[in-house]
């Protein structure tokens, strides 16, 4: 009698029940799950967890990328962008300085180019610095050091490890950085002429130059490393070696195909989205560009 005055059919009535139960296991799921993934990585974007999801969820629980923002929403579960500036680059000095050899050029395989960046980290005691040496194919992060000093010798540590990396030997990488004073150290720049690199560097103070390693130091720290309560430099160690794995093994990017960074170290010439003319992208741009 009540569905009667209200126009409605008692099937209605409780196929709406079964229909509002159904919308609440499926809410409680897909919260657990993108718990589980932000447990892993606190500040993984909509897009890219949207991606991971889908492939794990029933098909009667997929839902397009609109309607899952929209459900991030509904939760306060979007990520916000934060902004930070530090200087840890000083370019004003005598050392040679090399010209940009990766305008116009296309990557197409794993070490073809490498690029290099520094970056800083809190700790209670103080700031300490994260040197970084990245696959520009592949966005695999090859060699890295965290160091109390913004020394030459530490951006060396990184590069030994990252050429430890390549199994067998090879010679002609591009060694692309900024023109920081590390990277033109008589010691950095001998060790790479004596491995058969040829060295890059950035022509101005654009951020665009190096668009992949800032890309990379942006992705690190509003992902992980800002949500970081670190004591010393050997909590910052341990921390960042655990980041970086994860980093590699489970971040996808949207730039190579939606494929973890490891993944995409072991394609060769089939992505096709492997590269992009960043020095193109207008200045206003990159803000944007940097928070996707």
């Amino acid at each position: 009698m009540l569905c009667s005055l209200f126009g409605k059919s008692r099937q209605a009535y409780y196929q709406r029940r079964k229909t509002a139960v159904r919308n609440v296991i499926t809410e409680e799921i897909l919260l657990q799950m993108i718990a589980k993934e932000r447990r892993l990585m606190p500040r993984l974007g909509g897009r890219k967890l949207h991606y991971k999801l889908q492939a794990s969820l029933p098909e009667h629980m997929h839902m397009g990328r609109d309607k899952f923002f929209d459900f991030l929403r509904s939760h306060n579960l979007l990520i916000r962008r934060r902004r930070y500036r530090a200087v840890t680059t000083m370019s004003h000095h005598w050392l040679r300085k090399y010209g940009n050899l990766i305008k116009d050029y296309i990557v197409r395989s794993p070490n073809q180019v490498w690029v290099s960046d520094i970056t800083y980290l809190e700790t209670k005691l103080g700031f300490v610095y994260l040197f970084l040496i990245t696959d520009a194919y592949s966005r695999k992060i090859v060699g890295w050091k965290v160091s109390q000093t913004l020394e030459a010798k530490n951006a060396l540590n990184a590069l030994h490890m990252a050429m430890d990396s390549v199994s067998e030997k090879k010679s002609g990488i591009i060694h692309h950085s900024d023109r920081g004073i590390q990277y033109c150290s008589y010691a950095y720049v001998k060790q790479l002429q004596d491995k058969g690199f040829k060295i890059s560097m950035c022509e101005k103070a654009d951020p665009l130059e190096n668009a992949i390693a800032e890309r990379v130091n942006g992705i690190l720290k509003t992902e992980w490393i800002n949500d970081l309560e670190l004591n010393n430099l050997d909590e910052a160690i341990k921390e960042i070696s655990k980041v970086i794995e994860i980093y590699n093994k489970h971040r996808p990017h949207s730039s190579i195909e939606l494929l973890t960074p490891n993944q995409a170290h072991q394609v060769n010439g089939e992505l096709k989205r492997y590269w992009k003319n960043y020095w193109k992208i207008k200045p206003q741009q990159m803000d944007l560009y940097l928070s996707t």
